[in-house]
């Protein structure tokens, strides 16, 4: 199964859990995509002693999990896309809602 996942917050708890649920999929053989939109490209400055986000993105990009970033919301934040957040578009998000068996959004 094609399962596309949107994050668009940063809550420590619920984005760690949304990379776990990506991990999880990965590890039953499905093909998983995410989608950060909104505030969910500022991900990468999650820091939480209890939800290690990092440890979950490291583990989702080992298992050949794709993470895709709103190019424009990273540059309304003055930030530049990098490897684990991609400047991505509205085209790339449509593709992943197209391709998608499921999608869930956290």
């Amino acid at each position: 199964m094609k399962i596309g996942i949107i994050i668009s917050q940063t809550d420590p708890e619920t984005v760690w859990n949304a990379f776990r649920f990506g991990n999880f999929s990965l590890d039953k053989g499905h093909i998983v995509k995410a989608f950060l939109i909104g505030k969910g490209v500022e991900y990468e400055e999650i820091k939480h002693e209890k939800f290690n986000v990092k440890e979950q993105v490291e583990k989702f990009l080992g298992n050949k999990g794709e993470i895709f970033a709103c190019g424009t919301c990273i540059k309304s934040r003055n930030k530049e896309g990098s490897l684990v957040c991609p400047l991505s578009t509205m085209q790339d998000l449509m593709t992943i809602v197209e391709e998608s068996d499921k999608i869930l959004s956290f």
